[in-house]
């Protein structure tokens, strides 16, 4: 959907839980009443990699990719606090809050729920979306809190920096101390499938464009040739998903439920340690607002890809991570209206 409002979030943003909701049911009724379909696509794939769903999912990330703009790294020494609040939220506390938060609701809270050979693959999906802070969706909830868009997309892009060395060994660490045993080379091909090329691909496109036709072109324009083809790769992403999950979900409908509420409460937690930070360091609201919004959210698509290479399509470890998609944009919301009702309590104002 193309169209957006003088928010800033798309139709199809806004109502991105519907969405997934619907893909869900159209998944399920594949699952239950096509199975071939599910079981014929299951044929192709490479090094443990679906080949469908690798394909879908660089259609989702290679045009996110596009939007980072590289040079503004040069701007990184601009008010250091804020870089510093979003680096140490998101790769020294985020992590290691979702692994012990999710331990203990599938472990100890939800125990007598979920059998601990699930809980452990739940545990691995919520994992996989604790060590991936978004990169897309940030630019939206910057927007909604009117937050500095210069500042946001170098957060952005140092943050992807970041991810290129420490997912893997994040990851590795934490899957390791939950007794689940993902194999090195399998992490490094997932980074390299689903954020080196992409992340390579994305420099290489918008640098040309914007050589060639200008940076006003390119982003008022060119990217939003892509915006579809995202939205047709994230939905048909979905759809299959829950296709393969569909025996799964029908089994355990409660898990949907029982899967979210730990990364609900994650999600809330993150944010209120950023934006709290960020307040005790009085920096302006419109740095504060989307510090807290890019390691409350997730980066989704790459948490659902990883998941799918390592565990598989019809693993609950990719049952997880999908439903961190079907919480993410509603919970988002709820914090875009604290961020704007709290703007006053800062002390320097943006």
């Amino acid at each position: 959907m193309k169209r957006e409002n003088q928010s800033g979030i798309s139709f199809f943003q806004r109502y991105l839980t519907i969405w997934v909701l619907i893909c869900m049911a159209l998944g399920i009724l594949i699952g239950r009443f096509l199975p071939g379909i599910p079981a014929f696509l299951n044929r192709f794939e490479y090094a443990k990699v679906s080949i469908p769903m690798a394909i879908l999912i660089w259609l989702m990330i290679y045009p996110m990719m596009m939007k980072v703009d590289f040079q503004s790294i040069k701007n990184v020494g601009r008010n250091p606090k804020g870089l510093l609040v979003t680096w140490i939220t998101n790769w020294l506390i985020k992590p290691f809050t979702m692994y012990g938060i999710a331990s203990l609701f599938f472990f100890v809270i939800f125990k007598a729920f979920i059998a601990p050979e699930l809980a452990k693959e739940y545990l691995a999906g919520a994992v996989l979306l604790g060590v991936a802070p978004c990169t897309a969706m940030v630019f939206v909830w910057s927007t909604l809190t009117k937050g500095d868009p210069a500042y946001t997309v170098v957060q952005v892009a140092t943050n992807d920096l970041i991810i290129l060395v420490a997912f893997v060994p994040i990851v590795k660490f934490l899957l390791g101390v939950s007794n689940v045993t993902v194999p090195w080379d399998t992490l490094f091909l997932s980074i390299l499938l689903f954020v080196v090329i992409p992340l390579a691909g994305g420099l290489l496109t918008r640098s040309l464009v914007v050589k060639k036709h200008g940076t006003g072109y390119f982003e008022n324009t060119f990217v939003r040739k892509f915006d579809g083809i995202t939205t047709i790769g994230l939905l048909l992403t979905l759809v299959l998903i829950f296709a393969f999950q569909g025996k799964i979900i029908l089994e355990n409908p409660l898990h949907i439920v029982l899967i979210a509420v730990p990364l609900i409460l994650q999600t809330l937690l993150i944010f209120a340690i950023a934006y709290t930070a960020c307040h005790v360091l009085k920096l302006p609201h419109n740095i504060a607002a989307p510090a807290g919004m890019i390691g409350a959210s997730n980066f989704f698509e790459l948490a659902v890809a990883v998941a799918i290479a390592l565990f598989g399509t019809t693993s609950p470890a990719a049952l997880a991570t999908t439903v961190g998609v079907l919480t993410e944009v509603p919970v988002m919301l709820f914090l875009v209206k604290i961020a704007n009702r709290t703007r006053d309590r800062f002390a320097h104002k943006s």
